[in-house]
C-alpha cells in the first residue's frame, strides 16, 4: 500500500506542522507514516521533510523552536546526538543513550528530546519472534541511532553487548555511558565480533546489528560479512531505505534469519502516537493533549 499523503485542500491557518530533519531526507518513511496516522485520527496537522546538513542544524533548530504552530520534531541521520544540544528536558531514553529522534513542545513552550529507535528496534525483534533476553549481540555503529539501540537491548536483558565503531573516541565514549548503567554487560567490539563460530574472545554471537548508514547508498560496503556468522544467528539492519539492505540480501541468501529496517520504524509509530499525544480527541474544534 503507497503511503497516504495530505489532501492540500485540507491545509489551512489552523494547520499544526512537523518536520522530520535529516541529512538526506529522500529515504525517510515517517511523512507517509505520520501523515496517514493525521489522516486516520482526523487530525489538522501535517508532516514535511527538511533536508539540513550538520552546517545549518543549529540554524534551523532555533528557528523551528520559534514557530508558533510547530508542535514536533523528528530526527533522523546525522543529527540524533547533536539535536539534543536543543532540548531543554531530555527523556530518559535520550538520557541514557545521549541521543534523540523525536521533539515536542509541551504545553509551557519548552521542548522535550526522546528516542524511540532503541524500543522500537526491540519491539521488531520480538514481533519477528527473536526474544534478544539472554542473547549475545555484535553491534555495529555507536552513532545516534546505534547507542540507543545498544540502551534498548540491554535493558531488554541481552547476555552481553558488543559494540564496534570505527571512530573509537566515540565508541570509548558510548561504551563508557552504558557500563556506568549496566556494568559488566558490554565490552568494546572488534572486527572479530561478526565471525561465525566464536573462534575470537567472546564467543559465538545470537544476533547481529547493523546500526551504521553503510547500505543506504548503492556501492557502500557490507558493514561485516554475514558469511562469517553463525546460521542461526539474526542479521538485524536498522536502514528503512533500501527496504532490503545489501547486508540483510547476503544474509538471507546465506540461510539466515534477518529483520528488516521498517519494522524499527513500524513499532515507533504507536510510540510516536503516545508521545505526541496523536490520539486525543478533539474538543470545540481544537485538538488538546
Amino acid at each position: 500500500m503507497p503511503d497516504a499523503l495530505p489532501d492540500p485542500s485540507a491545509i489551512s491557518g489552523t494547520t499544526r506542522l512537523y518536520v522530520v530533519l535529516g541529512d538526506p531526507v529522500a529515504q525517510v518513511r515517517a511523512p507517509g507514516l505520520l501523515n496517514d496516522l493525521f489522516a486516520r485520527t482526523a487530525r489538522d496537522a501535517v508532516l514535511v521533510p527538511v533536508h539540513v546538513g550538520p552546517e545549518g542544524l543549529g540554524e534551523v533548530m532555533r528557528g523551528l523552536r520559534r514557530i508558533h504552530n510547530l508542535d514536533g520534531i523528528l530526527v533522523t541521520v546525522p543529527h540524533k546526538i547533536e539535536v539534543c544540544r536543543y532540548a531543554d528536558l531530555l527523556g530518559p531514553a535520550a538520557e541514557v543513550a545521549g541521543s534523540a529522534n523525536a521533539l515536542r513542545r509541551n504545553p509551557d513552550g519548552t521542548w522535550l528530546a526522546d528516542n524511540f529507535d532503541g524500543a522500537g528496534f526491540v519491539h521488531g525483534l520480538r514481533a519477528n519472534g527473536h526474544d534478544p533476553t539472554g542473547a549475545t549481540v555484535a553491534l555495529a555503529g555507536a552513532g545516534g541511532a546505534g547507542r540507543a539501540v545498544a540502551a534498548a537491548l540491554l535493558t531488554a536483558g541481552v547476555a552481553q553487548l558488543r559494540l564496534y565503531d570505527p571512530d573509537s573516541d566515540r565508541q570509548q565514549d558510548v561504551l563508557a555511558r552504558l557500563d556506568a548503567r549496566w556494568p559488566g554487560r558490554v565490552r568494546s567490539g572488534v572486527e572479530g565480533d561478526f565471525d561465525g563460530e566464536g573462534d575470537h574472545e567472546g564467543g559465538r554471537v545470537d544476533i547481529a546489528v547493523n546500526a551504521t548508514p553503510l547500505g543506504m547508498r548503492p556501492g557502500d560496503p557490507l558493514p561485516f560479512d554475514p558469511a562469517r556468522l553463525p546460521r542461526t544467528c539474526v542479521v538485524a539492519d536498522i536502514i528503512m531505505k533500501p527496504a532490503e539492505t545489501a547486508l540483510l540480501k547476503a544474509a538471507r541468501d546465506g540461510g539466515r534469519p534477518v529483520v528488516h529496517g521498517r519494522h524499527m520504524l513500524d513499532s515507533q509509530v504507536l510510540l510516536y502516537q503516545e508521545f505526541f499525544a496523536l490520539h486525543a480527541p478533539e474538543r470545540n474544534g481544537r485538538w488538546e493533549p
